[in-house]
Parts: C-alpha cells; sequence; structure tokens
C-alpha cells in the first residue's frame, strides 16, 4: 500500500499530467507508456536517497512500471529499498540467465536461474516478480529449452506471474512465438528501427507485451564522449548511425530537443507497450514525465525520421541490426 509522496523532492507531484495507460499483451495488465529502467542507478552508482526520490516521484505521478535485471549491479536491491513499501502500486520486471560469482551453476542453466529468481525476490524485498526475462540469450539457448522450462517452474510455484526474454533480432523473433513468453523487451529507437517491422507486429498478432529499452537512443546526438559508464558498447554505433541520417530538428518542425523527439517517436510505434527510461537525475525525471504525457509523436515526422534511417542504412551498404 502507498504512503503518499516522499518528503523533502525538488517538485511536487503533478495533478496535471494523466499518464497513458497500455495494455502488456495477454498478461493482463496495464503499464504506463513511460517505465523506469533501473540500469543507470545500479552502473553508475547512484546514492540510495537520490533513487528513493526518482522512483517515488515516478510512481507519485502515475509511472507503475519498474524494469530491473540482476546484472544491474546493486539496482534491484537500491529498488527494493526504495520502493517494495508500495509493492501494489507497480509492475515489476527483472531479468536473469547470467552466472555470478555467489551463485552455482553455468549461464543459462535452471540451477542458476532458479537461484537468480530467488536472490531477486530478496532484493527486491516481495514475494513475487510480475515478469522475469531471460536477459539476452542467444536463440540456441531458447530452442534448448532448459532456461525457458525454468521459467515456467518459478511461474508454476508463484515466483514470477509471466516469463519473457529479453533481446533483439531472430532471438526475439523466435521467443514471441513460444506458448510460456508472455512477454519480450527490445530495442526501438531513432538509431535502431529494425525490430518496428520485424518484431512488433508479430508480438501484436501474438498478443505479446513488448517492453522498449534504450527508447533515446541513449542521447545519441550528443556523441560518445558525452554518455558516460555502460553506454559505451552501443553508444559508438547509434552515434554513427545517427550522424549518417542527417536530421535537423528544424526539418522535423522544430517541436521539442532531441530528448523529446525520441522518446516520442518510440512511443508512436504501433505496438511498443512501454517504453522504460533510466535516470539518476530527478528533474529528468520530471521531464520524462513531461515529455510523455505529451503522447506519440505526429505521424509525419515519425514518418520522415523512418525514412532518415532506411536511407542512411542502404548507403551504409550493411543491414542495421538491433544492437543488445
Amino acid at each position: 500500500m502507498g504512503t503518499g509522496p516522499v518528503k523533502n523532492l525538488p517538485f511536487a507531484r503533478s495533478e496535471k499530467i494523466d499518464m497513458e495507460k497500455r495494455r502488456l499483451g495477454r498478461t493482463g495488465f496495464e503499464v504506463s507508456a513511460l517505465g523506469f529502467g533501473g540500469g543507470p542507478v545500479g552502473f553508475l552508482g547512484t546514492e540510495q536517497d537520490k533513487v528513493t526520490t526518482i522512483v517515488n516521484y515516478l510512481l507519485d505521478n502515475g509511472v507503475n512500471f519498474i524494469d530491473t535485471a540482476a546484472g544491474y549491479p546493486g539496482s534491484e536491491e537500491a529498488l527494493g529499498k526504495a520502493v517494495s513499501h508500495r509493492r501494489d502500486e507497480y509492475v515489476l520486471v527483472s531479468k536473469c540467465g547470467q552466472a555470478f560469482d555467489d551463485l552455482e551453476g553455468d549461464a543459462w542453466s535452471a540451477q542458476v536461474i532458479e537461484q537468480t529468481v530467488d536472490r531477486a525476490l530478496r532484493r527486491l524485498k516481495t514475494d513475487h516478480l510480475d515478469v522475469m526475462l531471460l536477459h539476452s540469450c542467444e536463440q540456441e539457448v531458447l530452442e534448448k529449452g532448459e532456461a525457458v522450462e525454468a521459467l515456467v517452474r518459478a511461474r508454476d510455484a508463484g515466483k514470477i506471474r509471466h516469463a519473457g526474454y529479453s533481446g533483439d533480432n531472430d532471438a526475439v523473433l523466435y521467443a514471441t512465438g513460444l506458448d510460456a513468453i508472455d512477454v519480450v523487451e527490445t530495442s526501438v529507437n531513432i538509431c535502431d528501427q529494425v525490430n518496428i517491422d520485424s518484431l512488433l507486429p508479430e508480438a501484436k498478432r501474438c498478443d505479446i507485451g513488448v517492453i522498449v529499452k534504450r527508447p533515446v537512443a541513449n542521447a545519441a546526438w550528443l556523441g560518445v564522449g558525452q554518455q558516460p559508464g555502460f553506454y559505451a558498447n552501443y553508444t559508438t554505433s547509434y552515434s554513427e548511425r545517427f550522424e549518417a541520417m542527417g536530421l535537423d530538428l528544424a526539418d522535423l518542425g522544430g517541436d521539442g530537443d532531441w530528448a523529446e523527439i525520441a522518446l516520442r517517436f518510440t512511443l508512436a510505434q504501433d505496438g511498443v507497450t512501454s517504453a522504460i527510461v533510466g535516470t539518476t537525475n530527478p528533474e529528468n525525471a520530471k521531464r520524462n514525465i513531461e515529455v510523455a504525457a505529451k503522447g506519440p509523436l505526429p505521424n509525419e515526422v515519425t514518418v520522415a525520421i523512418r525514412s532518415a534511417f532506411a536511407r542512411a542504412e542502404l548507403t551504409s551498404g550493411e543491414a542495421w541490426l538491433g544492437l543488445r
């Protein structure tokens, strides 16, 4: 049960913003179009007080979707401390599958998945996860079946409500066709568009909930030097793609900055349920809510961005696949 707004927030709850809710596929959950991604607060070692402020502010203002992972150092623990007392107010997602020094078992084994689920429950201070995702394993792992079956057992035991998969390209398409998978998480943004045409229609046909990671393309317009921490493994590609696309704000109507254009582009894609944005800055959390409240981009702007991506990809001479 909620306890109301956290004291000493740098800004008050906004009574004017009505956060859009979308159906998370066949799970039946109604979740906010804007979700919170717990990667940055883990990888960047954010202070607990700041995590508590940010996430409680988001909950107070209609965001009811929180995404984290065993592989985000400290994220599950920080979120458990910040909002476990409000557990009935949000849909909670974590991810598993990798091997860890403090757990027994090989990556993607039933043993390590079972232990990771149990550990997530302890860290997040809850008796169940609404969704547990396999975290970017190869398609061969899905085909083998052991990892998916481990999630099914966790579901049948009441530890998780739904099983899912996080990944891109052919692997996420394969996962979408599995009976046990109810939710997928994948990349959709101005610099990462392959899943728009391949995954989203299939997910909609199968009634699969779609969570979008990196919806603002990790601020590709800033260049690699201004994107700190764990983003370095794919920000180079995003920055190169953005430059090649040759986009200009003035050509897109000049409505908003690039961060706004990027988030609203992702929210405009048919089949996207929730776009998760991670931040360590309370002011950015407030801004994200304001942007999401504006709704999807106008169709003509979305078409212009999609056309720029298609032209740049063709000119590059190679397929621009989804980045994991």
